[in-house]
């Protein structure tokens, strides 16, 4: 069994029949989880994960590359969901009004065997 952490789900990271269930979380329910999660995150999106940290306290690790992971029964998904945030052009960050006007979502996707 593995945790992760991350900003979308795939049907690619799955292999075979298995059945998923999603809950949503509060920040401090996503924030308690984080510290045992795996990273699967892109590295092109520091700053994303920069607004993260500075809006909730919450820091995920930014591995060098990508990982590509295969969710199994007993595996979960940290997914957090930012709309609103503009296309960094010209710069590397977001401003703090940028951020506090975002909305972050956070759900737990938790995987099962289908039988």
């Amino acid at each position: 069994m593995a945790d992760y952490v991350g900003f979308a789900i795939s049907d690619s990271m799955f292999e075979g029949d298995v059945s998923i269930s999603r809950r949503k979380l509060s920040p401090a329910e996503a924030k308690r989880l984080m510290p045992s999660a795996l990273p699967c995150v892109n590295p092109s999106h520091t700053s994303t994960i920069d607004a993260l940290k500075r809006r909730y306290g919450i820091d995920i690790a930014v591995p060098q590359t990508a990982p590509v992971i295969k969710l199994e029964p007993g595996d979960s998904l940290l997914v957090v969901g930012v709309r609103g945030l503009p296309r960094l052009e010209g710069r590397h960050e977001y401003t703090q009004q940028e951020i506090e006007a975002a909305d972050f979502g956070f759900s737990l996707w938790e995987v099962r065997s289908s039988g």
